[in-house]
Formats: C-alpha cells, structure tokens, sequence
C-alpha cells in the first residue's frame, strides 16, 4: 500500500468544502491500495460554451485529485503542490460524470508523478493527463 496517511472518504471529500472543488461538484468515490478514485459531474458548471465538457475542468479534476493521492503518500511533515500538468482530451462529453482513476508513476523523494484516466461512465477514455508533483518539508 503506498498511502502514508487515513483514507477516510469522508474527511477527504470535506476537505474540498469552499474551493474549486466544491463549486464543480468533485468528488473522491474510493481508495484502493494504490489508486484514488473521484468523479465530477458534467453540466453547466464544467461546459464549455459549445455544451461540451471544458478541457480546463478535466485538467482541475486531475490536479485536484492528483494533489488529494500524493499528499496522502507523504508524511504529516511533508506536502505536496502541482508543478506541471499535460492533459490530452480524447473524447467529448456532454452529460453525465466523468470519472477518474488516479496512479502513480514515479514517488520520489523530492519529485511524484501521476497519470489520471478520466472516462465516461460507459468506460470511454475521455482525457489522459499526467501531473507532476513537488514534495516539500512542512515549516514549523
């Protein structure tokens, strides 16, 4: 298991409470041992003015939850913040949740990356991103 840290849904998701998060309805739906579930919905909150979803909300909904798995990878006296995103946007979608699995490729000491698959709820690729995270000391 690569997680450092509690994996209660509930306590992460209320983490999300007043930020980006909240306002686009994202959410983390569950935790195995090396992945972190999440999904955010598709509507008018995250379209585009075409109708369809916006490439920036998938690329929030990968950092977002991208940044909820590598911190819970670290200790309480390290954190972890977004220093690149690529995300490459694959299928439209109109409606529904577009659903995320989150894994690591690499957790280093200094330097994590991610990919994040997003699809549709028929299982569809969606959106393929990979963040880069950096890994810092908490100061006191």
């Amino acid at each position: 298991m690569i997680w450092k840290r509690p994996n209660d849904l509930e306590a992460l998701n209320a983490n999300l409470k007043n930020t980006l998060c909240e306002i686009t309805g994202m959410r983390v739906t569950k935790v195995t041992d090396n992945a972190l579930y999440g999904e955010m919905p598709v509507d008018k909150r995250t379209h585009q003015p075409m109708g369809l979803l916006h490439g920036g909300a998938s690329a929030a909904l990968a950092e977002s939850l991208g940044s909820i798995a590598a911190n819970q990878t670290l200790e309480t006296s390290q954190f972890a913040v977004g220093l690149e995103i690529t995300a490459s946007h694959l299928a439209p979608m109109k409606n529904g949740h577009l659903q995320a699995e989150v894994k690591p490729e690499h957790l280093g000491s200094t330097i994590q990356l991610w990919t994040i698959r997003m699809t549709r709820e028929d299982g569809k690729l969606v959106s393929l991103a990979r963040l880069t995270m950096a890994v810092r000391e908490v100061r006191q």
